[in-house]
């Protein structure tokens, strides 16, 4: 019988609804209140089911029980907790590796507890594979808010292999999945290393790392620039998705410290004269994010283009060289942010990016200087992308490593 990861399975495996496997429970409505026979205890929510199965208590919530509810809604080693609802983290699962007396879990979990000898070490492992996959996601109702209930996870096939066959590949997948995860471990531990070096570079080589050097002086970006302008946003109808635009149109989301050439998004020369607030930054321009999420970002037009409000383009380099101005900004980019205002959507205006000081030294000094960062950190940052691209292939051989063991795809008797 086939089935959402499998279109045939081992001899002696069989194909089962996740109700003959496990119970499952929901957990509780939050509760802020005691009710007057109540206490207050330690819960699981979305937020302690973390990606690839780790299960994350040390940042914890309590609200109030009953003594019938804790006891109901208890968290046993051999449970697995799986997030039922969010746009983020719907289906992540993970095993619980020891017992958490007395916690119970909010209404965001799902708690299967193994029934009639399955391993719920290999019902997480098989439930990570289908996330994975992309079919929780189809599986879910995504109509507004998607949801994994209890009874779509009652309801979901999963292959069953003999109960000695289930903790084998568990005990297979726990020791090779561990593996992977300390090389991925290594790598990131890397890849900050290779930033921490990129920015005590950069910030020395900019000015920002001792005392000016003779001949430097701080100086506006005001005195370095002709002028700042921002943007805005068009009507949909007058922006053209198309990367072959006439004029690209940048917003935050295309700033990534890096040369912006092409965008998905544009516009024509006739909406441009269309909107007064709609300009043509010229190539060289130095783009800065003011708002929100973004607020920092920067990068350098590659070509002509123009931009949406949320972006400070300082146009016209008279004393300073873009690129090395760009350096010295990603050094002093906490001193930069210190200039925010608001709370939950902090801003930078363009009176405080003009008025912001850097170290700065003659024109001929600051292109030696670009062009022997654009050396060194260039050569880190692709040692930052090749690591990079180790940790993503290394990923998908977790992942596929896990599908191919929950379904039967490789004999772990063999590899073992």
């Amino acid at each position: 019988m086939s089935g959402p990861l499998w279109t045939s399975l081992p001899e002696g495996w069989r194909s089962a609804q996740m109700k003959n496997a496990a119970t499952v429970t929901l957990g509780k409505m939050l509760q802020g209140k005691d009710s007057g026979q109540d206490v207050s205890a330690p819960y699981l929510r979305a937020a302690n089911v973390q990606p690839d199965g780790v299960l994350a208590v040390d940042d914890w919530k309590e609200m109030w029980f009953d003594s019938t509810e804790l006891e109901r809604l208890s968290i046993h080693r051999g449970d697995v907790v799986v997030v039922e609802g969010g746009q983020g983290g719907f289906g992540r699962a993970a095993f619980v590796r020891t017992d958490l007396g007395g916690w119970g879990f909010q209404n965001s979990i799902n708690r299967l507890r193994p029934v009639a000898g399955a391993d719920g070490r290999f019902l997480a492992y098989y439930l990570i594979a289908l996330r994975a996959s992309g079919y929780i996601h189809a599986y879910a109702n995504v109509v507004s808010m998607p949801h994994l209930t209890a009874d779509k996870l009652e309801r979901l096939s999963v292959p069953l292999p003999p109960a000695e066959s289930q903790r084998a590949i568990a005990n297979y997948l726990d020791r090779e999945t561990a593996r992977i995860d300390t090389l991925i471990e290594a790598q990131q531990l890397l890849i900050e290393m290779l930033r921490e070096r990129r920015a005590a570079q950069t910030s020395l080589a900019t000015g920002w790392g001792s005392d000016l050097p003779e001949g430097w002086s701080m100086m506006r970006l005001s005195w370095l620039f002709e002028a700042t302008a921002s943007g805005t946003t068009p009507a949909n109808e007058d922006i053209t998705y198309d990367e072959d635009a006439e004029f690209p149109w940048v917003t935050t989301g295309e700033l990534r410290e890096t040369v912006v050439e092409s965008t998905l998004r544009g516009v024509s020369a006739e909406v441009i004269e269309k909107y007064s607030a709609l300009r043509t930054h010229p190539a060289g321009s130095l783009l800065i994010a003011m708002y929100g999420a973004t607020i920092g970002r920067m990068g350098i037009l590659g070509v002509d283009a123009t931009s949406n409000q949320a972006c400070c383009a300082l146009v016209g380099p008279t004393h300073a060289v873009p690129e090395f101005v760009q350096y010295s900004l990603q050094s002093a980019k906490q001193q930069l942010l210190l200039e925010a205002a608001g709370g939950g959507q902090p801003n930078i205006n363009q009176e405080k990016i003009r008025s912001f000081r850097i170290p700065t030294p003659p024109l001929a000094e600051q292109r030696r200087i670009r062009a022997d960062l654009d050396a060194s950190v260039g050569k880190i940052d692709e040692l930052i992308a090749e690591t990079e691209r180790f940790i993503e292939l290394s990923r998908e051989r977790r992942a596929a490593l896990i599908t191919a063991a929950v379904t039967g795809q490789i004999d772990v008797r063999e590899v073992a």
